[in-house]
């Protein structure tokens, strides 16, 4: 991949991770009325892992961050395989999981940026 893929996919990545590592109001403030189901952020969340594997091969992200980006993917993929039907707003708050995920998230930004608190996306 070239330098601006490079950069994209990261930038992409770290805005993804940002809105993983926010507090559950911000998330669901950020949501808004919008109808994300839980099975499209599960599929996304664990293609951003493994992307972000790639990138760190490539020099882009720091090699720390591996095991963060790896811990999320197997929690994730611990529940991959379930019937995700919901609304991931509705998961956000019942599901165990995106606590953990969340938990991991701020890890993950802290080594790579020094902190999780990070704007979300627009």
């Amino acid at each position: 991949m070239n330098d601006l893929g490079d950069a994209h996919l990261r930038a992409w990545a770290l805005r993804f991770m940002t809105l993983l590592a926010a507090d559950p109001g911000d998330q669901l403030a950020w949501l808004g009325e919008q109808a994300v189901e839980t099975g499209s952020v599960v599929e996304e969340v664990l293609l951003l892992c493994r992307s972000w594997e790639g990138l760190v091969e490539r020099g882009v992200g720091e090699r720390a961050t591996l095991a963060d980006a790896r811990a999320i993917g197997r929690r994730l993929g611990d529940v991959a395989d379930a019937p995700h039907t919901g609304l991931w707003a509705h998961e956000l708050a019942t599901e165990p999981v995106w606590g953990d995920v969340r938990s991991l998230a701020r890890q993950f930004l802290h080594t790579e940026l020094g902190d999780w608190r990070q704007p979300l996306p627009p």
